[in-house]
């Protein structure tokens, strides 16, 4: 009996701002188990440079394979080649017009062509701002054909602590949409339950809510600043 392959995920790092995120999403689906094949740009090895202390090899080596840029022969290239899904974390505006319009001017763009043609998860982590419209075009484009783009928002309803928790929790939730199932990402559970008493009418953080007061009455509540009356 055949056992069943490891999720197997290609992570592509291009050269916008952000290469923090791909880092994070490798270390992630590698303690997720999942099977990594990673393709870096150039410029994204110029961002490593500016933006991380890590090294080209310490990068790569967070994969399980690696891929060269211009290896336009390597396995990832191909539909016949089993894959589950498909990352670019982050991607630059360039990298979104070639996979928008099937250029498949790298190793990178190919695999996401491929990605899209097979009819497999493509999520692209698009780091831009302000948008033009030839952007926004780009986008539309990708999701026209089936891929998703996510840009990559912090989530300040989990209130995070630093810049660390915002990339973890970025990566982890593109792996989740993507079915790598990483384990403690934070979830909304719904508005927090209200503990008040007839003293403390506070609302718990978390859940919005309109200031009132308490009357003598314990079981009516007005607005602090009422309306005036109309004579």
């Amino acid at each position: 009996m055949t056992a069943a392959r490891r999720f197997r995920l290609i992570v592509g790092i291009s050269g916008a701002t952000g290469i923090a995120l791909g880092v994070r999403a490798l270390e992630l689906a590698r303690a997720a188990g999942a099977e990594t094949h990673l393709v870096v740009t150039r410029p994204a090895d110029r961002t490593r440079a500016y933006e991380t202390d890590l090294t080209a090899r310490q990068l790569r080596a967070l994969a399980d394979f690696t891929h060269a840029i211009d290896n336009i022969g390597a396995a990832i290239a191909s539909g016949s080649f089993e894959i589950d899904a498909m990352l670019v974390a982050p991607c630059s505006a360039h990298t979104l017009s070639a996979i928008a319009y099937g250029t498949g001017d790298n190793l990178l763009t190919r695999a996401a062509d491929v990605t899209l043609k097979e009819r497999r998860r493509l999520v692209l982590l698009v780091r831009e701002t302000p948008l033009t419209l030839a952007h926004l075009r780009a986008m539309t484009t990708v999701t026209e054909m089936g891929g998703v783009v996510m840009p990559p928002l912090p989530a300040f309803y989990l209130r995070p602590q630093s810049v660390d928790d915002i990339v973890t929790h970025t990566a982890a939730r593109a792996l989740d949409f993507l079915g790598v199932k990483v384990t403690d990402l934070a979830r909304w559970q719904g508005d927090p339950v209200l503990a008040t008493t007839a003293d403390d009418h506070a609302p718990t953080p978390g859940r919005f809510e309109t200031p009132t007061t308490r009357t003598a009455d314990a079981d009516r509540a007005v607005p602090t600043n009422p309306p005036p009356e109309i004579s």
